[in-house]
């Protein structure tokens, strides 16, 4: 199976005045992350091509995620949920027994 990639350019222009090169850096890398973020957030990237894309690990980008409310779980209906809590209480049940 092959997957193909695209590249996503992003401009938009802001009149700001005057500002420090190190504070415009700060604030395009914040924006890059905030991008990056929402495309995992929206299951369109994988969590491990957000940590490639942001040149971290993945406990950093498990911090992140708890910054930006992002779940680390797959979204699942109440009756998967269910399912899942009755598969582990007998799991449980059986080990102590």
């Amino acid at each position: 199976m092959s997957v193909s990639s695209q590249e996503i350019e992003v401009k938009f222009t802001i009149a700001i005045p005057e500002i420090d090169e190190a504070q415009r850096l700060e604030a395009e890398r914040k924006a890059r992350e905030a991008f990056i973020m929402e495309l995992l957030r929206q299951g369109n990237i994988s969590a491990g091509r957000a940590a490639e894309l942001l040149s971290i690990d993945r406990w950093q980008l498990s911090d992140l995620m708890g910054l930006y409310r992002i779940s680390p779980f797959a979204p699942q209906t109440s009756e998967e949920l269910e399912r899942e809590v009755a598969e582990t209480a007998r799991l449980l049940e059986q080990s102590s027994q």
